[in-house]
């Protein structure tokens, strides 16, 4: 099989260059080519010379991901099936804000009409499902099958700014990327880092280190590698204030719990992009959304400057959960509030397409077992 440029980061395009006898700005070139204008045809490379692109084409190739299903909602929120082999299939999202076709171009808008910002955020897969096994959520409910590679997770990017450039007629549709769709980005961590360097260079996507958010169940140590390595914007899914709670909702906070997680978070700071961590609070009906689970977790999260994200549960088929009333949303963010702490309620986009946050599944060959166990345990 052919390599696949799409997953080289600037230094291994130029060292793949060099060992061709080109310089390195023929990597610069292409890198411009494959990410800004989407192409995937050497020949319309018109100013990369005619028998270098002869030459990388005998031995690599330019390959996006292959669409299962392209599917919008009323509002706009859009998501992709992507096939990656072997049975399995993985989700991206596309979330927008504000009016692509006009305030992108920075088009004033209609009179009497408040100008708004536009911000399109993509949220990206990085595994064939999930080890980690959150109790509430879809993803991790199929199973796991394997790690994405980088090609993978960046031809995701490549395609949704692709698609939305050509419905748009705008260069750069996408302005936020989150790490946030399907598995734990930092059980990948390799190939995770490579694409976020690519969404992160001027020749690829030139997306700032504030606008790329990884989102994290808490796996300490690799936060701590991701510090040194690529640190931009973190999420961190906490969902309890306590141990006892975070072991039933979050398995890996067993083997990392919540003291050494914050401290780690602490760390991260020190070299952040942001001077805040995010923290994702999904809100589960008589589980963790109670008054006084609320003031216990301004108690926990105290120690780390932080802003709270409440997700109101997005249910799926036999989740065994079911959303926090707006009330007691309301009175769980309020308590925050009244703290110091900021706080804010999380928008539900896309539920109509299972594409809300918590609901991705795509299709999962699953190596785990799991759902195998699941079904055994259910006819017990």
């Amino acid at each position: 099989m052919p390599l696949n440029l799409l997953g080289l980061n600037r230094n291994q395009f130029e060292t793949l260059c060099a060992d061709m006898g080109e310089k390195p700005f023929r990597a610069r070139q292409m890198m411009r080519w494959m990410h800004q204008a989407g192409v995937s045809d050497f020949g319309l490379m018109s100013d990369v010379s005619k028998g270098f692109r002869e030459q990388i084409s005998a031995v690599a190739g330019i390959t996006g991901p292959e669409v299962l299903r392209d599917t919008t909602a009323a509002d706009g929120t859009r998501k992709w099936l992507f096939n990656v082999g072997t049975g399995n299939a993985i989700e991206a999202v596309y979330i927008p804000e504000g009016n692509i076709d006009h305030e992108i171009d920075n088009e004033p808008p209609a009179e009497g009409v408040q100008a708004r910002r536009y911000r399109g955020t993509l949220c990206i897969s990085s595994q064939a499902g999930c080890a980690l096994e959150c109790s509430f959520c879809s993803t991790g409910r199929q199973g796991f099958n394997r790690n994405l590679g980088a090609a993978e997770i960046i031809g995701q990017l490549w395609h949704a700014s692709r698609s939305l450039s050509a419905a748009h007629d705008v260069e750069r549709p996408i302005t936020n990327v989150v790490m946030m769709g399907m598995g734990e980005p930092l059980a990948n961590f390799d190939n995770v880092v490579a694409a976020m360097q690519l969404m992160l260079d001027d020749h690829a996507y030139g997306i700032s280190r504030r606008r790329l958010t990884l989102s994290t169940s808490g796996l300490v140590p690799a936060i701590d590698r991701l510090r040194e390595a690529c640190p931009v914007a973190l999420a961190v899914s906490l969902h309890a204030p306590n141990d006892a709670l975070r072991d039933e909702l979050v398995p890996i906070n067993r083997k990392y719990p919540i003291r050494e997680l914050l401290a780690a978070c602490l760390r991260y700071i020190e070299k952040a992009p942001r001077d805040f961590v995010t923290f994702e609070y999904v809100m589960l009906a008589g589980v963790n959304d109670s008054v006084a689970l609320a003031r216990e977790l301004v108690k926990t999260v105290k120690p780390v400057p932080c802003k709270i994200n409440l997700i109101p549960f997005n249910p799926f088929p036999d989740s065994g959960y079911e959303r926090s009333s707006t009330p007691a949303v309301a009175a769980f963010r309020d308590v925050l509030l009244q703290a110091g702490l900021t706080a804010t309620v999380r928008k539900t986009r896309g539920d109509s397409i299972d594409a809300a946050c918590g609901q991705l599944a795509g299709k999962v060959q699953d190596k785990t077992r799991r759902v195998l166990r699941r079904m055994e345990v259910n006819r017990a």
